[in-house]
């Protein structure tokens, strides 16, 4: 059998390709950000090495400037990326057999690599982890850079660009009902959304986020495509 194109390595920059184009603008706008905030230039690009935490990188940024102790700083980015573990938890039986692959996947696993992740067929998900998240991660580290360049040379206006992760998100979820082809996903966070906004406007992301999660866990569970359709082409007695 002719083997399939999304997991074939040639293919995974190509999935990669949406996650680049919010990550490196972002990278970047954080990059600048950090510098104009008196970090220095170094510490920026290898706190997207060493730390690879997106929005607590963004969130550490105004932490520094009023000088808070590294120990709040430590405890906030521990709160905001708990919801990782939930990632790890639902991959366990997908993590590569090779030890430095499985320990970096667990350390490099973003919400958009672990989109990407979940858009592959099951079996394709050990081999490709390591290779997905450190893609993802190169585009983040190139983007800091040249945020920390542009930051350090010239003053740019960031108007716009913090649309940049909504539309990424937007992709990616794209890219997750073109994989499994179920838009059910969809129109429940859509609906969650605009109850949460009704009742209560000022807590309306986190209550849809919760109202989601509720019903993800009520719906029942849904039979995978490749059984199915082995199902269907079952001869008959």
């Amino acid at each position: 059998m002719p083997q399939n194109s999304r997991t074939s390595p040639l293919s995974i920059p190509s999935l990669t390709a949406p996650v680049a184009m919010g990550y490196v603008p972002l990278g970047a706008v954080f990059g600048f950000l950090f510098v104009q905030a008196g970090g220095s230039a170094w510490l920026a690009i290898a706190s997207s090495l060493l730390i690879y935490a997106g929005a607590a990188q963004f969130m550490m940024v105004p932490m520094l400037a009023a000088g808070l102790p590294i120990g709040a700083i430590a405890l906030a980015t521990l709160v905001l990326n708990l919801r990782h573990v939930f990632y790890g938890l639902s991959l366990l039986n997908h993590m590569p057999v090779t030890r430095w692959q499985r320990w970096y996947g667990i350390f490099a696993l973003t919400d958009e690599s672990y989109s990407v992740l979940t858009a592959l067929p099951p079996q394709a998900r050990a081999q490709r982890m390591a290779l997905v998240c450190a893609l993802n991660q190169g585009w983040w580290v190139l983007g800091t850079v040249l945020g920390v360049v542009l930051g350090a040379q010239v003053q740019i206006g960031l108007t716009g660009l913090d649309f940049v992760l909504a539309a990424l998100f937007a992709v990616l979820a794209v890219e997750q009902w073109r994989a499994r082809h179920d838009v059910l996903p969809i129109w429940i966070a859509l609906a969650a959304y605009a109850l949460a906004l009704w009742l209560l406007p000022a807590q309306a992301l986190a209550l849809a986020i919760a109202l989601s999660l509720l019903a993800a866990a009520l719906r029942p569970a849904r039979a995978p495509l490749h059984a199915a359709a082995s199902n269907t082409q079952a001869p008959h007695d």
